[in-house]
């Protein structure tokens, strides 16, 4: 019989790969996890350069919305002003106490930690590149029964002439001084969601998507009525429009667009999507198949086709969020080691994922878009409210709340939920139980509401939309 070093080697250090290296620990498995701790600590994407820093950010942008709409409640005086030192420094030592915790977390459940970069060597080794605690490059050879690749992913620039004087999502977080002028090109939920941050912590900001609207792949409806409300509030969003070159000149950044026109920026931020992070892996050395842009190819159980190595989230390229990867990380260790005491293996499933965008307004989605319901069962029905908040009856505001719900006719069953609002995702996580439960339209409209709260529109909604 096989000896080996561990039961369980992880590849990275992020969401999915912190939640199985811990658990399979739990469960008696001897366990080891590679990460690179250098300038970012343990919690891959989420903590160090995505979700969480992000939503403080957007947090930070409300201020100065809040502060001009607090006139209109009776409050005098003048609205604060940003500095961005401080809004840097304190988000970093937020971010360094979660790298602490997660830390704190495979540590006390006996998990290995090596400080180094992991290449596969056999189905069964790796070699390990390590940094020692003087500074020092080390170098170890180490076996595992069942090896797991959660490496994540990075963003994508496409090549094009001045590329190296943009910046992505990694790096805007800490840029030196403040963009006054920012440019974000891209369409999806990232670029969105930094063009309103920005825009609300004061930026100039203009947004570029070569496509014919923002957010492809979400509902229509959504989309057009997110796009309308990020114009309001100040956001210069062109559609169809492409970058042809960026040059660094006296005056800051100039933007050449495919139209001939020139944008001058600050800073130039690409969004234009995300690859697997699988460079320098070692995969094609030992035959892991490998998809477009060298996404992990797995099955079901999250196995790839050598048999002994396992992938999950990002670096597999099927559902990039935080939550998707810790429940495939569930997945893979209840098969490998057994559920935990009293409870039934985890499964997976990928219908009714809520997701919210941390855009101005927010938006809270779960289900299937109205376009996708169609094309899956024919005949539906659909409910709408457009409405001004309570709130902004007396901030002077003029943003507006959209709140949609899709329905299969035939069943009755509630199969699209979406809201364009404040607290968009707040209001949605709670719904999306009852969708996954299988509530209908029926359930919905004999649950109270809560007045006045704009979720309670979801359950008061009561005329279908009309045909065309």
């Amino acid at each position: 019989m096989t000896t080996y070093d561990f039961d369980l080697f992880v590849i990275g250090g992020g969401s999915g790969g912190v939640r199985a290296a811990r658990m399979a620990a739990q469960r008696g498995a001897r366990v080891a996890l590679a990460e690179v701790l250098g300038t970012e600590g343990l919690g891959g994407t989420c903590v160090n350069v995505g979700c969480i820093p992000k939503k403080l950010y957007s947090y930070a942008a409300h201020y100065a919305e809040a502060a001009e709409e607090a006139h209109g409640f009776g409050w005098e005086g003048t609205a604060p002003t940003l500095n961005w030192d401080t809004l840097k420094t304190n988000r970093a030592k937020e971010i360094s106490r979660l790298n602490g915790v997660y830390s704190h977390l495979l540590h006390g459940s006996g998990v290995v930690v090596m400080n180094g970069f992991a290449r596969l060597t056999s189905e069964h080794t790796l070699t390990v590149a390590t940094l020692n605690a003087d500074g020092s490059a080390g170098h170890q050879e180490v076996s595992a029964q069942h090896i797991l690749v959660a490496t994540g992913g990075t963003p994508h620039v496409p090549h094009f002439s001045g590329r190296e004087h943009v910046i992505t999502s990694d790096d805007v977080f800490d840029l030196p001084t403040f963009p006054q002028r920012l440019v974000v090109v891209g369409g999806g939920y990232i670029a969105c969601e930094f063009a309103s941050i920005f825009n609300g912590l004061g930026s100039r900001v203009t947004q570029l998507y070569r496509g014919e609207q923002v957010l492809r792949g979400f509902d229509d409806e959504i989309r057009h009525f997110l796009a309308a409300e990020m114009a309001k509030a100040g956001v210069d969003l062109r559609l169809n429009a492409g970058v042809v070159s960026v040059r660094q000149q006296g005056d800051g950044l100039h933007v050449l667009l495919e139209d001939g026109n020139t944008l001058q920026a600050d800073a130039v931020l690409y969004a234009t999507g995300r690859v697997p992070n699988v460079a320098g892996l070692g995969l094609d050395a030992v035959g892991v198949a490998q998809g477009a842009q060298g996404a992990v190819l797995v099955n079901a159980q999250y196995q790839t086709n050598v048999p002994h190595i396992y992938a999950v989230g990002d670096v597999t390229a099927r559902v990039q969020l935080t939550p998707v990867a810790l429940g495939e990380a569930m997945v893979v260790v209840d098969q490998l080691f057994g559920p935990a005491a009293g409870k039934p293996a985890r499964t997976m499933g990928y219908d009714c994922i809520p997701t919210a965008i941390f855009t101005h307004p927010n938006v809270g989605t779960v289900g299937l878009s109205e376009a996708q319901a169609r094309e899956q069962f024919g005949h539906i029905t659909l409910y709408r409210s457009e409405f001004r908040a309570l709130k902004h009856t007396l901030s002077g505001s003029t943003e507006r709340t959209l709140m949609k719900l899709v329905v299969d006719t035939a069943t009755d069953r509630v199969v699209g939920l979406h809201m364009v609002g404040a607290e968009a995702g707040e209001i949605v996580q709670g719904f999306a139980v009852a969708m996954k439960a299988g509530a209908t339209k029926a359930v919905f409209d004999s649950t109270l509401g809560i007045h006045p709260t704009a979720a309670e529109e979801f359950v008061t909604m009561r005329d279908p939309v009309k045909a065309g």
